[in-house]
């Protein structure tokens, strides 16, 4: 039954996580529309934490038209791993649930 409730706790932490990183990656594209002063503490935090992830994206797809596509695939990842990853561990948890 420990174990059933640890990957449970895994499953929802990952989750949660996840869901803060998307929002994070949405503000990210939102403020990159207007011209933000790239000193400002939060426009550098959003820089810093999504910078890394979009890049590589960035680099293999390249802008599209004036449009950066880049965060709304690193969400569509994002979805990818809630849906099918913790899926996984829930069903993973109520399998030791039911030992």
């Amino acid at each position: 039954m420990v174990i059933y409730y640890f990957i449970t706790a895994i499953a929802r932490i990952l989750d949660i996580v996840l869901s803060i990183y998307t929002w994070v990656i949405i503000a990210a594209a939102l403020i990159s529309w207007v011209s933000p002063d790239p000193y400002n503490p939060i426009v550098r935090f959003l820089y810093r934490v999504t910078e890394p992830v979009l890049r590589p994206i960035r680099r293999r797809l390249g802008v599209l038209g004036g449009i950066d596509f880049s965060p709304m695939i690193v969400i569509l990842i994002i979805l990818l791993i809630k849906y099918f990853v913790i899926g996984l561990l829930r069903q993973l948890a109520f399998r030791f649930a039911a030992i």
